[in-house]
């Protein structure tokens, strides 16, 4: 007898969440009830240092739809997630954090606009927020250069509120501090059917952020390492050698130019020429022709470990058509 899948896996993510935690899972049965919607709830405890664990367990006792998962000390935000995806048993996917500034309220509309609308996923968008300027202003920046980078025109990359078909969440990999950049993996998955929507924020009711000013420097740089394996990540030697190459062909072409003015200037009738080993130039030369090699050697032994790697021909397949490859042999 098959177990039916539940409509929805509602995945959250819980630091030192232990006030807002029974506040957050009942109202998430309210919602669920009212629509009749199968779930299950995946609360991923990130090494609290509050009674955050003992709280999840005595709502699982209460409720078995409400599942904990336990981490022994604080992995992250993209750890919980990626575990927490892991675990997930819904035809649809609910992220949002325990701090209660998202409302379960918004999931009927997600659900809808993955099940009917036939998204691949929808990204949240806080339009009104309840954050300081020190925290909203930064926010933008990020927004913006993100849109920019990766050609994902969303307004919020990093709310936490988000929906997703299974298929995305079993497809991708969110590690280090990449769960601010989960549209651009899914988009990388070959997921592009990705939307948005205008929900609530809510003011904190409980407990302080966990975040300060430092996640917008990592995140600029997190986006520059997933752009650039993105893209690079199966020919590494694209990119460093077509870089090492140019930079090469630059030192060579100053060199070449040193010794075909010293050569013009020895001829008879010319002021005696500087020698090439005496001109700033040629130092420039030989710094650009060494790194162009590096870079270029850089890319042969990336290439190599790629060629290496167990997972070199691992590729993101939409589905299999059924036939009989004996047929065609």
């Amino acid at each position: 007898m098959s177990i039916k899948k539940p409509d929805i896996s509602v995945v959250i993510p819980a630091y030192n969440e232990e006030e807002s935690l029974p506040e957050l899972c009942a109202w998430i049965e309210r919602v669920m009830q009212e629509h009749r919607f199968g779930y299950e709830v995946i609360i991923v405890n990130d090494g609290s240092t509050d009674r955050t664990w003992e709280v999840i367990k005595q709502i699982g006792e209460h409720n078995p739809v409400v599942k904990g998962i336990c981490f022994r000390r604080n992995y992250g935000k993209s750890a919980a997630l990626h575990v927490g995806f892991r675990a997930a048993q819904g035809n649809v996917v609910i992220t949002m954090d325990a701090d209660m500034q998202d409302s379960p309220d918004e999931i009927p509309a997600l659900y809808k606009m993955i099940v009917e609308e036939k998204f691949d996923m929808v990204s949240g968008w806080k339009k009104k927020r309840y954050d300081p300027l020190s925290k909203t202003i930064p926010t933008k920046l990020f927004n913006a250069v993100t849109r920019k980078v990766s050609g994902i025109y969303l307004h919020d990359f990093n709310c936490g509120l988000k929906a997703y078909k299974q298929e995305v969440v079993k497809s991708i990999e969110v590690y280090g501090e990449m769960h601010r950049y989960i549209p651009l993996l899914a988009k990388w998955a070959g997921f592009k059917k990705i939307g948005e929507k205008v929900v609530e924020h809510r003011p904190r009711k409980y407990g302080v952020t966990k975040f300060g000013i430092e996640r917008f420097v990592y995140g600029f740089l997190d986006l520059m390492s997933i752009v650039f394996v993105g893209k690079f990540r199966k020919r590494p030697m694209h990119f460093f050698g077509t870089i090492g190459l140019l930079v090469f062909l630059l030192g060579g072409g100053i060199a070449f130019f040193l010794v075909l003015e010293k050569f013009i200037k020895s001829q008879p009738g010319m002021p005696p020429p500087r020698d090439v080993v005496d001109q700033p130039l040629f130092f420039l030369a030989l710094t650009a022709a060494i790194i162009g090699t590096q870079l270029f050697l850089a890319g042969f032994l990336a290439e190599m470990i790629s060629l290496a790697a167990p997972n070199r021909n691992d590729y993101h397949i939409a589905e299999y058509s059924n036939f009989d490859s004996s047929k065609h042999a």
